[in-house]
C-alpha cells in the first residue's frame, strides 16, 4: 500500500464524548464504547462526496432481526425502520440521573412544563430547546428519546446537543455532562472544531430519522441526525427587520447551514460531510433567492422508497418575512431544492412575519401531511400554528387564522413565546397527538413543554396538566 493510501485508511477513534471528527475519505471510526453484545458488525457508508467515500463505524448490533442485505439490493436508497424498538435499548436511569428542577417556578405557573433547565453547573444549565422526541414501543414497555439543544453557564453563547430518556414522555432522565457509554444520557454532540466547518459556533437538532440505506452497510438501521450548524459569521443586512434573529434568542443574525450525522446508539455520532465545501448538505440560495440569508430548522420525512422530503426555514429578505421551503432526496444526503411553500400570513395575524421551525408528520391512515410551525407576529412574538397538505409538496393550507398554542399568561413559565414544535402521533389513545415545544419566560428563561390534543382533533391543544387516573 502506498503512502497516500495508508494515510487515507488511517483509523480515528470515535470517542465516547461529543464527536469532534468529521468522517472523511476511507476513514475507520472505531467506538471505544464497551459493546452490549459480544459480536460486532460494521456500518459502511458510501457517499457521493469523495471525502466521505467509505466510512466504517464498528459497533455491536442490538437489532440483528432488522438486517438488510444492501449488497444484493443496489437499487435500494433508504428504508424506514419498521421495528418500533429503540436501536440500542438502555435502562431508564442514568449514571448521574437528574430530574428537571421546576421548583423555582410558582406552582401555578408551570402548566405544560415537562423539562426545565439543568442544574447550575451542568452542560444545559443556561438554556434548553429544539426538542426532537421519538416514541418506541416494545413488547412490554415504551421508551421515549428526546434530543434537544442546551447551553451551559460557562459558555452561554454556544449550543450543544444532548439526549434524555423517559418511560412516558413526561418524566425525563438527563445527564449532567457528556455521555461515557451507550447506556448514558447527557451531552452527545458539540459544535465543530474544524476552522472551515459551518458549525463551529453552535448546533441544534432538527430531526432524527431511523433508516437503513444502500449507502450504509450495517446489520441494522441507524439513527440519522439532521441538525442546524451556526458559524460566527454574520449575515450582511443593511437594516435588520423586527423579529429577525438566527438562532432564536441570540439577538444576532448568524449564518447557518444544515448538517448530517449518523449513529448506531443515538449517543455517539459521526458527522457526514455534505456537498458544500464547509461540510454542510447544501448552500444558501443565490442573491435575490428567498433563502439567500441562512438555512435552518430542517425536518426530514420518509415519503416512500427513494423519496425523502426536507422542510427548512430561512428569512426572505426581498419580502421581509420568514418562510418554509422544501427539498427532496433519494438517499438522504444529496438534496434538490424545490422552493418556498409557506411565507408570511395575513396582516395582523399570529404569523404575519412568516413561519419557521417546521415539524411535518405523515398521518397514519389518511396519509395526509400535517405541519406544526412557529409563527412570528408583527412585533416578533412567537406562537405555534398548523398547516395541512394532501401530498406534502407545495399545496399547503393553513388550519385557520389562529394559533393552536399561544404564550401563557404573564405569570406562566412560557409567557414570552412558544416555538420549535415537535408533533408525536399516539397509537389510538385518548390524547392522540402530543405537541412538544420550546417555551420562553421572564428574563429569557427557557424550558420544554408539552400540550395534548382534544382526542383526535389536532386543531385544539391544551397544556399538559398531569395524568388523569
Amino acid at each position: 500500500m502506498d503512502t497516500a493510501s495508508a494515510t487515507a485508511m488511517k483509523a480515528l477513534n470515535l470517542l465516547a464524548t461529543p464527536t469532534k471528527q468529521r468522517a472523511t475519505a476511507s476513514t475507520n471510526l472505531t467506538s471505544q464504547t464497551p459493546p452490549t453484545k459480544p459480536n460486532s458488525h460494521t456500518l459502511h457508508l458510501q457517499s457521493s462526496n469523495p471525502r466521505t467515500r467509505a466510512i466504517f463505524l464498528t459497533r455491536c448490533s442490538t437489532k440483528p432481526d432488522t438486517y438488510t442485505d444492501n449488497q444484493e439490493d443496489q437499487n435500494s436508497t433508504v428504508e424506514p425502520n419498521l421495528n418500533s424498538k429503540p436501536l440500542n435499548p438502555s435502562p431508564l436511569t442514568s449514571v448521574d440521573p437528574l430530574s428537571s428542577p421546576i421548583s423555582s417556578f410558582p406552582s401555578s405557573s408551570t402548566k405544560g412544563l415537562v423539562f426545565d433547565l439543568g442544574v447550575e453547573n451542568s452542560w444545559d444549565g443556561a438554556g434548553v430547546g429544539s426538542p426532537v422526541v421519538k416514541r418506541f414501543l416494545g413488547d412490554e414497555e415504551e421508551r421515549w428519546y428526546m434530543w434537544y439543544n442546551g447551553r451551559s453557564n460557562s459558555n452561554p453563547g454556544s449550543d450543544s446537543i444532548g439526549l434524555a430518556i423517559s418511560s412516558n414522555g413526561v418524566h425525563w432522565n438527563r445527564g449532567r455532562g457528556a455521555v461515557q457509554s451507550s447506556q448514558d444520557v447527557g451531552l452527545v454532540m458539540s459544535s465543530g472544531k474544524d476552522w472551515w466547518a459551518f458549525d463551529t459556533l453552535s448546533i441544534r437538532p432538527s430531526e432524527v430519522v431511523v433508516m437503513s440505506s444502500s449507502k450504509v452497510r450495517a446489520s441494522s438501521a441507524v439513527y440519522w441526525l439532521y441538525y442546524t450548524g451556526y458559524s460566527p459569521e454574520k449575515v450582511e443586512i443593511s437594516e435588520v427587520p423586527i423579529g429577525l434573529e438566527n438562532p432564536e434568542q441570540s439577538g444576532q443574525v448568524f449564518k447557518s447551514l444544515l448538517g448530517l450525522a449518523i449513529s448506531q446508539d443515538g449517543r455517539h455520532w459521526a458527522r457526514i460531510e455534505g456537498e458544500h465545501h464547509s461540510g454542510a448538505l447544501f448552500d444558501v440560495g443565490m442573491e435575490k433567492d428567498w433563502d439567500s440569508s441562512f438555512i435552518a430548522g430542517s425536518h426530514v420525512v420518509f415519503h416512500e422508497r427513494g423519496d425523502l422530503r426536507m422542510y427548512y426555514h430561512s428569512f426572505d429578505l426581498e419580502n421581509g418575512h420568514y418562510g418554509i421551503g422544501i427539498a427532496r432526496s433519494r438517499d438522504g444526503m444529496k438534496w434538490v431544492k424545490l422552493g418556498k411553500i409557506i411565507g408570511g400570513g395575513r396582516s395582523g395575524g399570529f404569523d404575519e412575519l412568516g413561519a419557521m421551525n417546521p415539524c411535518v408528520v405523515r398521518k397514519r391512515g389518511s396519509g395526509e401531511y400535517l405541519m406544526a410551525y412557529e409563527g412570528v407576529v408583527g412585533n416578533g412574538g412567537r406562537s405555534i400554528g398548523l398547516a395541512v397538505s394532501r401530498d406534502g409538496l407545495k399545496d399547503w393550507t393553513r388550519c385557520g387564522d389562529e394559533a393552536v398554542l399561544k404564550s401563557s399568561e404573564k405569570s406562566g413559565w412560557d409567557s414570552n413565546g412558544v416555538g420549535s414544535p415537535c408533533l408525536v402521533q399516539m397509537d389510538g389513545e385518548e390524547d392522540e397527538w402530543r405537541l412538544y415545544y420550546r417555551g420562553v419566560g421572564i428574563g429569557g428563561r427557557t424550558g420544554i413543554g408539552m400540550a395534548v390534543s382534544e382526542g383526535s382533533d389536532y386543531r385544539s391543544f391544551r397544556r399538559w396538566a398531569g395524568f388523569h387516573l
